[in-house]
């Protein structure tokens, strides 16, 4: 149990597939980071009993509720809302009743507001953990910091010691490959590739939902098994032949049509054709010219090992962010990297108190 306990401050990132919550001391600090599944577009009852469940976990660490909680947000983009300004509000409505304490709500740009001044700045907090995160990594690097996570990848310039994207919303993100569409457990495998090479011929890939990223990354064995919260697209489990299962069908073929080795040849490929997809992104920022030459690629996310492969392919020297984080445990550095907004937005509120 930890002295002091007002000193600390709850980031919390709500998604609309995770809710990740990382707890800092008075210093930015973590000392517990945490994700629990929380499908936001199965109603907002989910997002309510994921917080209690986060706060159970973290109770342990305090006798009395932190003071400060920082909150940012996906969430909004969730099917259950007629708008992004919609989920926004009903978000933060719903936190600032569960939350005991300050809760302040990121707005990019603008900094933190209250509660009160939510429904004014709802353009500026629906989507902004990206820029929470790379407000922090700005402050130790110039580079391009590249975030994958589950379901999105994000792309920031990092130049004198601020973040320097083309796009502050979505749509403009998108169109200036700075949000990408691809991740490393929840995109479907139809997105990342329509012909991959299997058994010495280019192959034609199924459009159909059979598989995600997340059984190739299980069958390579790079995906973080506490990362793996999703359901599989069949429902069924996720051993390395149930992935292996669900990737023959996106060829047209059974498990049994070839040898586990195969089956992991073709993950490989699948994962280089997701890999080219966010090389070319990396390229058009670099092309830029905000960075040097050697300006290193910053990787966060459980897609990190992506962005590293990355770098590799582009000859750039690679940090990983966890290399910049503070924190009391490994196990709470590495999962504040895993869970950087979360982080990030907790950091920030606190450097700006300090």
């Amino acid at each position: 149990m930890l002295n002091q306990t007002h000193q600390l401050t709850v980031g919390w990132d709500v998604g609309g597939a995770h809710l990740k919550a990382a707890l800092l001391d008075a210093q930015g600090s973590a000392i517990e980071v945490v994700q629990v599944a929380c499908p936001v577009w199965q109603g907002l009852d989910k997002l309510e009993q994921a917080v209690s469940q986060i706060m159970i976990h973290l109770v342990k660490h305090f006798e009395q509720p932190p003071l400060h909680h920082a909150v940012t947000m996906t969430g909004e983009l969730a099917d259950i809302f007629k708008d992004r300004s919609s989920g926004v509000l009903e978000i933060a409505d719903l936190m600032s009743q569960l939350l005991p304490g300050k809760v302040s709500f990121y707005a990019g740009e603008v900094g933190f507001v209250a509660i009160a001044d939510v429904a004014y700045h709802t353009a500026q907090i629906a989507s902004a953990n990206w820029l929470a995160s790379a407000a922090f990594v700005a402050r130790y690097h110039e580079g391009l910091f590249i975030d994958i996570g589950s379901t999105t990848a994000d792309f920031v310039p990092l130049a004198q010691a601020t973040p320097q994207p083309r796009g502050l919303n979505d749509a403009t993100r998108m169109q200036y490959d700075e949000l990408v569409y691809t991740g490393a457990v929840r995109t479907p495998l139809m997105a990342v590739s329509q012909r991959v090479p299997f058994a010495g011929e280019l192959v034609n890939v199924a459009a159909e939902y059979f598989a995600t990223t997340a059984d190739i990354y299980r069958l390579t064995g790079e995906l973080d098994e506490s990362a793996d919260m999703t359901n599989t697209a069949d429902g069924a489990g996720k051993t390395r032949e149930d992935s292996a299962r669900r990737l023959a069908r996106m060829v047209g073929a059974d498990l049994g049509d070839a040898t586990m080795f195969a089956w992991v040849e073709l993950a490989q490929s699948f994962k280089q054709a997701q890999i080219n997809q966010l090389q070319q992104a990396a390229l058009r920022h670099f092309s830029r010219n905000l960075v040097a030459a050697d300006a290193p690629i910053i990787g966060a996310g459980v897609g990190s090992f992506l962005a590293r492969a990355i770098a590799l392919q582009l000859n750039r020297p690679y940090i990983e962010v966890s290399s910049l984080v503070q924190a009391t445990t490994q196990h709470a550095k590495q999962w504040a990297a895993h869970c950087l907004p979360a982080y990030a937005v907790a950091y920030l509120v606190i450097d700006i108190a300090n």
